[in-house]
């Protein structure tokens, strides 16, 4: 497990959002283009990192909370699952429905949607307005082993702003996580 705490320099906020069409757990296909909520959290995530798995659940509630806002998840898979099989799609799908993620997750095998992006680990948060441009990105909030420690909540407070027409408080937080599993 590589730690990643940074954040990436490929999109910087107001850059507008890679376009990306995967498949989807759900058996649907996920287009970028065509999702029309106002505010739209794209969150490279996987199934194995300790990471990403102690923030499912900040991540399932955080999409209930905001769905009736306005606010669209999708989450992406992008390590290798070669090296990595517990990330492979079929497990991705058991996972979703284990967890009954109330969001697509979508497999990005190529890597080139995480490569357009610019993540660098799982999670790493990427937020855009309604015109697809980048207002936050980084981290979900600033305690990853005891959600109830937390004290900043970032992506949170992020979304918050959007929905309400307001700029993030915050546009850039370190993410934090295991490095995207490249080939």
């Amino acid at each position: 497990m590589v730690l990643i705490n940074d954040n990436s320099a490929v999109l910087t906020i107001g850059d507008s959002m890679p376009h990306f069409k995967l498949p989807s757990t759900d058996g649907l296909t996920v287009d970028s283009s065509i999702i029309h909520d106002p505010v739209l959290a794209v969150v490279f995530t996987c199934n194995h990192c300790p990471y990403a798995q102690a923030y499912e659940d900040r991540l399932i509630d955080l999409a209930q909370k905001f769905d009736e806002r306005g606010v669209q998840f999708v989450l992406i898979n992008s390590n290798d699952s070669t090296d990595y099989p517990d990330d492979s799609f079929a497990h991705m799908k058991a996972r979703h429905d284990e967890k009954e993620f109330p969001f697509p997750y979508c497999y990005d095998e190529s890597q080139d949607v995480a490569k357009a992006f610019g993540a660098l680990c799982t999670p790493h948060c990427f937020v855009f307005d309604v015109d697809r441009k980048l207002k936050y990105k980084g981290r979900i909030d600033d305690n990853w082993k005891e959600p109830e420690s937390a004290t900043e909540h970032n992506l949170h407070d992020a979304l918050e702003a959007l929905v309400d027409g307001k700029e993030p408080p915050v546009h850039e937080m370190n993410a934090i996580g295991c490095s995207i599993k490249w080939r």
